[in-house]
């Protein structure tokens, strides 16, 4: 399988008149990485399987946003792609998918629930930096029940290990083979 993609050529103009540059599209053909889905059947259904676990129960507009965050922080274009149209679908207003990854200063925006489900998908997803702060968790099981919590942190799992797979496997933004 062949996979085309756009790179970027640059041609520098006369630097006696301008630093100005032209740049023109041209196409590159790179070997496309494995289908995880085809080559690894069972572990995408379970996968499947363990992130509709991880929902039920929860606002969607939450899933989204702790979807959002997580994608934002992971710099999983494919999945932000996929989360904010979904998001639109169901009804989110731009302003706040806009204000997702600078909610701290745009708190308003978001319940008090919702920023400590954004928080603790901040901590979660960097948890190699950190670990989970006593003050971060502490916040989130404030706001959600034991069951919620479970699936909340279940959920913030599940976007981190999308995340992962569709940068191992150089998924495309635009390209979600859902619908």
């Amino acid at each position: 399988m062949v996979m085309t993609t756009n790179t970027n050529t640059t041609n520098t103009t006369n630097a006696n008149t301008t630093n100005e540059r032209d740049t023109m599209n041209t196409t590159t053909t790179v070997p496309a990485r494995l289908d995880f889905a085809k080559s690894a059947p069972k572990v995408f259904r379970s996968l499947v399987g363990f992130d509709a676990a991880a929902r039920d129960g929860l606002d969607p507009a939450l899933v989204e946003l702790i979807q959002i965050r997580a994608s934002h922080l992971n710099h999983c274009a494919y999945c932000l792609h996929m989360h904010t149209n979904d998001a639109r679908k169901a009804g989110e207003s731009e302003d706040r998918l806009h204000m997702v990854p600078v909610w701290r200063e745009a708190r308003h925006f978001f319940t008090e629930r919702e920023r400590a489900a954004l928080a603790l998908t901040e901590a979660v997803t960097r948890v190699a930096d950190a670990g989970v702060p006593d003050d971060v968790y502490a916040e989130a099981a404030a706001h959600f029940d034991d069951q919620e919590l479970a699936h909340v942190l279940a959920l913030i799992l599940t976007i981190n290990t999308w995340n992962r797979v569709a940068l191992a496997t150089a998924k495309v933004a635009g390209t979600d083979e859902r619908r």
